[in-house]
């Protein structure tokens, strides 16, 4: 010992120090030491018989647990002697001819930390293309090992190499003879914790388990996705409690205008069509019902009292339909009278099962357009559900390529949450919330408004004017009421019978309900817990 310690200390610019030369052909001597900062420096002397070669291949990622590679970097590979080395990512390969050659390299990520303890494990010899017939190597730490394992024979195997012992200076030493080729001897070292740092590397293996590994990586954004979580969550729950408690109704004037004329404006221009979707979030029978009427207000179309019919009514055209129109309201239009067709029964609407499906997403579109919804109400579902469709390929796609396929469940979950948060998330921007109020106002309006007090030469106009939207939030029977008890009741402009010269106003209650239950059935009232 004291004449290797010598030789090693007469090459100083060999840090790692010098083997002694393998006194037979086919083997190997070797020296490792643990440097401070956790490098494996490699110093192996190899004895090659004249006229042949030999080759050791060096795999640098191998099978770890839990479908993890153990990742190995080598470098500052010198070689003194006949031959050559290649180091790819994979792989390290030596190449010696005849003769003895002094192969040097650097060793990175063979210092693991487990259990409160270090251990160095590198494989001494493994990978070669012949027969080795003896090995022996030396292993040199900052501080004596705890304990030293070795295993000697083919890949797998636990067979105990012919010497492993601790020598009382804390050099440890190792010996193998005859191994066959392709057979390893792997030494594991036990050193204190803290000793160096640990620097052994871990990757998700290159398999499809592999690539459902959690790293760090896939953990922050996991991390990210439970924070964006509880963000949305904080946000929905302000948003639902701002949409279900949006405040009271807000004072709206029925009457406008100078001196009290009875000009009747709806708050934001909203059609009467569109009052159910902003009041409650759907549309149904009653909605469609009030756009009819309004059409029939603005001279679009004529209400006909059919003879000799029993509670039959004809819609006839008036005038075609022009730019004043939205497209819900032409959508409408064109679904009772399609084709420049001129009248229609309600009794043929209701055997033609026309209802507000036919309609509806061009109804929702409306909404949207005036920025009252901020998306139609099953747009967020699909949304989703095309979000999960997403990362269903980018899981694929990454498990089949990069791996971090998690990261790819992190995207379908994102869907899921969408698709199942949609059906809570108020679809009423600020603007529609402020348009509810408003048109609880109206309803509260025309409950409070007295027809006496109306003016005479407006109580026509504000009558049929103000109809839809008393259909629409379920006033229409008070209001007409209080029309009718007057002693002189104003006239129904758009209303009539062939052969009457006037009818009583209180038919145009039976008309409305009429028309609601012609398209489909729908509770009395419904507007007015919205």
């Amino acid at each position: 010992m004291a004449v290797l310690l010598t030789g090693l200390g007469a090459a100083p610019a060999r840090a790692q120090g010098e083997p002694q030369l393998p006194a037979l052909p086919n083997s190997a001597e070797i020296s490792l030491k643990v440097e401070r900062d956790g490098a494996l420096s490699v110093v192996e002397a190899v004895s090659v018989p004249s006229e042949a070669t030999m080759t050791r291949r060096v795999p640098l990622r191998t099978a770890a647990p839990r479908d993890r590679d153990r990742i190995i970097g080598i470098r500052d590979v010198t070689i003194e002697g006949a031959g050559n080395s290649e180091l790819t990512d994979d792989e390290f390969t030596v190449r010696l001819k005849g003769g003895t050659s002094i192969v040097r390299y650097t060793v990175d990520g063979a210092v693991a930390e487990a259990d409160g303890l270090l251990r160095v494990g590198w494989q001494l010899a493994g990978g070669w293309d012949t027969r080795l017939e003896l090995v022996r190597a030396s292993f040199a730490a900052p501080v004596i090992p705890n304990a030293v394992t070795c295993y000697a024979g083919p890949e797998g195997t636990r067979g105990h190499c012919g010497t492993a012992q601790i020598a009382h200076s804390g050099l440890t030493r190792f010996s193998q003879q005859n191994l066959a080729t392709g057979q390893r001897m792997e030494i594991s070292v036990e050193l204190p914790a803290g000793t160096v740092p640990a620097n052994a590397r871990l990757e998700p293996s290159k398999t499809f388990a592999g690539a459902f590994v959690l790293t760090t990586p896939v953990g922050w954004a996991w991390g990210g996705f439970a924070l964006a979580l509880v963000a949305a969550a904080v946000a929905l729950g302000l948003l639902r409690r701002r949409d279900k408690h949006p405040g009271g109704a807000l004072p709206v004037r029925l009457l406008t205008g100078k001196d009290d004329e009875a000009a009747f404006a709806s708050p934001d221009g909203v059609l009467p069509g569109q009052v159910g979707t902003v009041l409650s979030g759907r549309a149904d029978a009653v909605d469609l019902a009030a756009t009819v009427v309004d059409l029939a207000v603005r001279n679009y179309l004529w209400v006909s009292e059919e003879s000799g019919e029993l509670n039959d009514w004809r819609l006839v055209r008036r005038n075609p339909p022009d730019e004043q129109l939205t497209a819900f309201e032409r959508a409408v239009f064109d679904v009772l009278l399609p084709d420049e067709r001129e009248s229609v029964l309600l009794s043929e609407v209701q055997a033609a099962r026309i209802g507000i499906g036919a309609v509806r997403d061009v109804l929702h579109d409306g909404v949207v357009e005036r920025r009252w919804y901020s998306r139609r109400p099953a747009e967020l579902t699909r949304a989703g559900l095309r979000v999960c469709f997403y990362g269903l390929f980018l899981t694929v796609l990454l498990a089949l390529t990069v791996g971090y396929a998690q990261l790819g469940l992190i995207v379908i979950a994102a869907g899921a949450v969408l698709a199942v948060a949609a059906r809570w998330l108020p679809v009423r921007t600020g603007s529609g919330v402020a348009l509810h109020r408003r048109l609880l106002g109206v309803r509260d309006a025309l409950v409070e408004t007295k027809a006496s007090a109306v003016p005479k030469l407006e109580r026509e106009v504000l009558l049929s004017r103000a109809l839809p939207y008393a259909l629409a939030l379920g006033e229409q029977e008070h209001w007409v009421a209080g029309f009718a008890a007057l002693k002189g009741p104003p006239k129904i402009y758009w209303y009539g019978r062939e052969g009457a010269d006037e009818l009583p106003v209180a038919r145009v209650s039976e008309f409305t309900a009429a028309l609601v239950g012609t398209f489909a059935a729908t509770r009395e009232g419904r507007r007015l817990k919205a």
